[in-house]
This record gives C-alpha cells, sequence and structure tokens, in this order.
C-alpha cells in the first residue's frame, strides 16, 4: 500500500510528493474523493485562504471522513491542519469540525504572516514526533493559528508574539501548522513517523 496526497486544486502539491518520495512512501496524488480508499495513510495539503481550501475540499469530506473512522493515519499540513477545526476568522466557510475550536488571526504584535523558521516546545510524547527535539527547527509560512478547544490534543507549539499550536495529535489523526517537506531532514524524519505508523 503507498500514501495517498489529496490533489484539490489548491498550492503546489510537487514538495510534498517529492519529499514522500525521496522516503520511498510510494506517495499517489488522488484527484478523486472515490479513488481515496486503500491507502496506509493520507495527507491533506493546503494553501492559501481557508476559505479557499475548505470550498475545494468540500466532495472529499465524506471519503476523508469514512477513512478517518476505519483508522487510516491521516496527517494535515499547514492550511490542511485548520481546515480540521469549526472554522476560522479568515473566511465564513466551516471547517471540517473533527477538532473542537478556531482558527484565529497571529496576533498584532508580530509581522504577519510568519515565514521562516522557528523551533518547537513538544508538549506530549507522540510518535509522530519521535526523535524531534526542542531545538529543531521547521519552517512556517501562515497568518492564522489553530486554538483547540482542549488543549491536551497539541503535540507542540511553537513561539510567535504567543505561544502558538504547532501540532496536534488525537488517535490516527495529526497536523502541523509548518511545513515537514521544507524543513530539512528533520522534516523529513516527521514525515517517516507517519509512514511508519500508517503501515503499523
Amino acid at each position: 500500500m503507498t500514501i495517498a496526497v489529496v490533489d484539490y486544486g489548491v498550492g503546489n502539491l510537487f514538495s510534498i510528493y517529492n519529499a514522500l518520495e525521496h522516503i520511498m512512501a510510494g506517495p499517489e496524488l488522488i484527484t478523486e474523493p472515490e479513488d481515496l480508499r486503500g491507502f496506509d495513510g493520507i495527507v491533506v495539503p493546503g494553501v492559501g485562504s481557508f476559505g479557499r481550501c475548505m470550498r475545494r475540499l468540500a466532495r472529499f469530506e465524506p471519503a476523508l471522513r469514512s477513512a478517518l473512522e476505519e483508522g487510516t493515519q491521516i496527517l494535515g499540513i499547514c492550511v490542511g491542519m485548520q481546515v480540521l477545526f469549526e472554522g476560522s476568522e479568515e473566511s465564513p466557510e466551516e471547517g471540517l469540525g473533527w477538532i473542537d475550536g478556531k482558527v484565529v488571526r497571529l496576533p498584532a504584535s508580530v509581522l504577519v504572516p510568519q515565514i521562516g523558521w522557528n523551533t518547537l516546545s513538544i508538549k506530549r510524547d507522540v510518535e509522530i514526533l519521535e526523535g524531534i527535539s526542542d531545538d529543531d527547527f521547521f519552517y512556517f509560512v501562515h497568518s492564522y493559528h489553530c486554538v483547540p478547544a482542549d488543549p491536551s490534543v497539541i503535540a507542540a507549539t511553537t513561539e510567535y508574539g504567543q505561544e502558538v499550536a504547532a501540532a496536534i495529535s488525537e488517535e490516527n489523526l495529526f497536523a502541523v501548522q509548518f511545513h515537514p517537506e521544507k524543513s530539512g531532514e528533520k522534516g523529513l524524519s516527521i514525515l517517516e513517523n507517519f509512514v511508519r505508523l500508517s503501515r503499523c
């Protein structure tokens, strides 16, 4: 089996596809919801605005929910993390609502969007962050951040004007605000952890 990358028409998918190919995950770009069945894991990327991503992703929602309920490992990246929540200040569209909480704009005290490298603060010992320490840098590009209703789902945070959720983990659902596919060897380590979990 392989890893599916949901191609719903937003952003450049080649960086995540190439990163997964580099670690021999056997990625496939999936453009139709009915083709999502049978994969070890599913990656939901996201670039641009919350509303545009949700409008494009909506037709995949039933297939993605089915996969989640069947225990398939799912990884959201950047806006692919934000769409897991109930909604965003950025757009009126509803999110998937898989994680209770909202997405809000970064504080006015910092330069927005955040573009660049930042370290994590690990909050929970979760398998997808195995081998990652507080000193490791990851690449962020975002103007909004996720605020879970239940903080216990947060696996790691980063500091940017305030403490910001950088990774969440809940059963077979994982998501990161940063781009692991653009974060060098440590980013590849996270993708390798995801693939390993998917194939367990």
